[in-house]
Parts: structure tokens; sequence; C-alpha cells
């Protein structure tokens, strides 16, 4: 199984950013998607959780109303739009998968850096 993530950068606060997240090697549809974040320093963050069939979303008070999760069972592809960011969203954003939501991670992938700063 692989999670390959893609869409880090820099960003200035204020913008947005979107995040994809290429899975392969398991039937994607079968899983729940979440992306987990850790900042420098600090203890890695749930961000987001979807459905497997992408009908239920969960979200971290610190990003609600900022930041939409989604996916494309076609595609085999989970995404994190990133809208209003600030220099606190700055972290390795990781890809993972699992059973559902609030249960351990069965998959990893291997992060993005997004950095917001001006």
């Amino acid at each position: 199984a692989q999670l390959v993530e893609s869409g880090g950068g820099l960003v200035q606060p204020g913008e947005s950013l979107r995040l994809s997240c290429a899975a392969s090697g398991f039937t994607f549809s079968s899983y729940y998607m979440s992306w987990v974040r850790q900042a420098p320093g600090k203890e890695r963050e749930g961000v987001s959780c979807i459905s497997s069939s992408g009908d239920s979303t969960t979200y971290a008070d610190s990003v609600k109303g900022r930041f939409t999760i989604s996916r494309d069972n076609a595609k085999n592809t989970a995404f994190l739009q990133m809208a209003k960011v600030n220099p606190e969203d700055t972290a390795v954003y990781y890809c993972a998968a699992l059973a559902r939501c609030g249960q351990p991670i069965t998959f990893w992938g291997q992060g993005t850096q997004v950095t917001v700063s001006s």
C-alpha cells in the first residue's frame, strides 16, 4: 500500500492551498481517509477525516470552516482544501487511511510540508 501526498509549499497568510493524496495498493474506497499534521515541537494533530463513501466528514476545531476534506474514489485520491491559512497551520501534513475515524491509522503517507509565512 502507498499514499503519496502532494501540493505542499510556501504560502502567505490568508491564501489557499490544496493538498492531494494519491493511493495505491489497497482498496481505497473501503477505507476512511484522514489528514494529520505535525508542527515543529508539537504532537501530531488530527485535522480532518472523511468516510469511505465521502458522505461524512469531521474537522478539528482549529480548522473548522477553513479546511475542506474530499475524495474521488474513481481516482483513488483524497484532498484537503485549505483556505484562509495562518502561521499556526505550518506543519508537515500526512495523509492516512483507516478503518473508521478515530481508530488507529492503517496506512501513512510520507508527508508534505506546508509553511505559512509572509
